[in-house]
């Protein structure tokens, strides 16, 4: 087991401990989170409280409509189908045209919708390591909606990621074998006897559970044969093995024979010893930093085994643990796009983000909801950050303090912004957009002295200080704006200096 932290518990442990495990708070938000002390703490991010229904899917994810309009679906299809028979091949080429159009701009408009339902969940939730986790797994078993296209079951692979949060390991990815998005996006539903598909055998074991050098090729291509038979009824989305498609003959992986499914195949690879560790390291180094000392690795690996692959005992021992709250953790993370947006939104205590926010400003940084780049998902830590990226969130971040008619991305103020394979987001981002409360931000009471106000600042947007040359910069610029009255406008400038600079970057 990890060395656990000692008693004290400072504000500042508090505040990282909210970034790492969700994606951070307001001052006030940091304070009552410090003084349910370091366990309670954790355990409140572990264990939440707030149902899992708090926020409604959208209406066309509820399973009766969801049902009833993929029958509606079919029968258009038969009804164009019959309709084209009649016509001239010009005739019916545009008929057909026109009924993939419609059909297609229904699921953009629900990309959207989804995309916008889970980072305002992500943005108001009181569950946030729920959500964080919810993330995680979307980035692990990544899967994108520009090629499973229906929405509806992206959500519903979303929510599967949520009950499971802190769930069995072994058990998600039993879960993963039949899941619809999964099985769409890796093809596995075309996988069939005398025909087997490799491309989730090879998923499974490199990316997914072992890691390179923990299976042989021999393994995948055994594995391949077991994968097959699971197909998704397109009436209901259900799930099913069909035995008639299925290879019933022996397999051998990993040294062992038998008539294999795919159920058993996983079962082979959680009894092999990298499926622990390979999980244990991945979580470290979402949560806390790269590398982890093979000490670490060992007990953190030892503690997942004990825990039958349970995730919440080892998140739980990881942020209650010593080396979370040392100065190698502390504000050495690149934020993510997810984690710079939402935390962003929440220091400024908005919140609802302007309308068509998320959508464009994921798109501008490289991170879309629903749409990692591919199976691997995306590359984290300093493959955020470059000159374009760093400067776009230079430029977001004055949108967000000083309104729409700042100098902003040409996006924000209304142009159409492509996402690939969802179509362009909406038309009027942001249209109207005054800016934060800067009564709740910056209290007119600090505004009388710029140090006090700064410090403030400081707090809200970093929750540690920061190098005496930045801070003192930041009290010259206050002093040459304060006039008579530090007014809302100066007060955003201010703002928008501070999260210009490369240590907001870091949480």
């Amino acid at each position: 087991m990890l060395a656990r932290a000692d008693e004290t518990w400072t504000i500042f442990e508090a505040a990282h401990l909210l970034n790492r495990a969700g994606f951070g708070g307001s001052p006030s938000q940091i304070k009552t989170f410090h003084a349910l002390g370091r366990e309670k703490a954790v355990d409140s991010l572990v264990a939440p409280i707030e149902p899992l229904d708090t926020f409604p899917h959208p209406a066309w994810c509820n399973d009766e409509q969801a049902l009833a309009e993929m029958r509606d679906r079919m029968e258009i299809r038969k009804t164009v189908q019959q309709a084209i028979r009649t016509l001239s091949p010009e005739e019916a080429e545009k008929t057909k045209r026109e009924a993939f159009k419609m059909e297609q701009k229904e699921e953009r408009e629900r990309g959207l919708e989804a995309q916008g339902w889970w980072f305002r969940r992500m943005l108001q939730t009181d569950a946030p390591l729920r959500e964080k986790m919810t993330l995680f797994w979307h980035d692990h078993f990544a899967t994108s909606i520009q090629k499973v296209k229906q929405p509806v079951l992206m959500i519903r692979q979303n929510e599967m990621f949520r009950q499971n949060a802190f769930g069995s390991f072994k058990d998600l990815t039993q879960a993963m074998l039949m899941d619809p998005a999964m099985m769409i996006y890796l093809d596995t539903q075309n996988s069939k006897k005398g025909m087997p598909n490799e491309n989730f055998a090879r998923e499974v074991m490199e990316l997914f559970t072992l890691g390179e050098g923990n299976y042989t090729e021999q393994d995948i291509h055994e594995a391949a044969r077991a994968f097959t038979g699971y197909q998704i009824n397109r009436l209901n989305g259900t799930v099913i093995h069909n035995k008639r498609q299925w290879d019933p003959t022996d397999k051998t992986v990993f040294g062992k024979t038998g008539p294999f499914t795919g159920k058993d195949i996983i079962d082979l690879i959680f009894e092999k010893k990298p499926a622990a560790r390979f999980m244990a390291k991945k979580l470290w180094e979402f949560f806390v930093y790269e590398n982890p000392s093979e000490g670490a690795l060992d007990a953190l690996t030892a503690s997942f085994q004990k825990a039958n692959f349970q995730v919440g005992p080892l998140l739980r021992e990881i942020f209650l643990s010593k080396e979370f709250y040392t100065e190698a953790s502390i504000r050495s993370q690149i934020k993510s796009p997810i984690q710079y947006l939402i935390g962003l939104l929440k220091q400024l205590e908005l919140t609802e983000p302007p309308v068509g926010f998320p959508i464009t400003a994921e798109q501008q940084l490289g991170q879309i909801l629903f749409l990692p780049p591919n199976v691997a998902g995306w590359d984290w830590g300093q493959a955020w950050i470059n000159t374009n990226t760093l400067f776009t969130r230079y430029n977001l971040a004055g949108f967000l303090t000083k309104g729409s008619d700042a100098s902003t991305p040409t996006a924000m103020a209304g142009e159409k912004v492509k996402t690939p394979g969802m179509g362009p987001s909406p038309k009027q981002m942001g249209r109207g957009w005054k800016g934060p409360d800067y009564e709740k931000v910056a209290p007119r009471r600090l505004r009388e002295n710029p140090p006090d106000l700064v410090d403030s600042l400081i707090f809200r947007f970093f929750q540690s200080p920061v190098p005496a040359k930045a801070r003192d910069s930041f009290i010259e610029y206050a002093n040459e704006k304060k006039g008579a009255i530090f007014t809302n406008k100066e007060t955003a400038e201010l703002c928008h200096l501070i999260l210009s600079t490369p240590y907001y970057q870091l949480c």
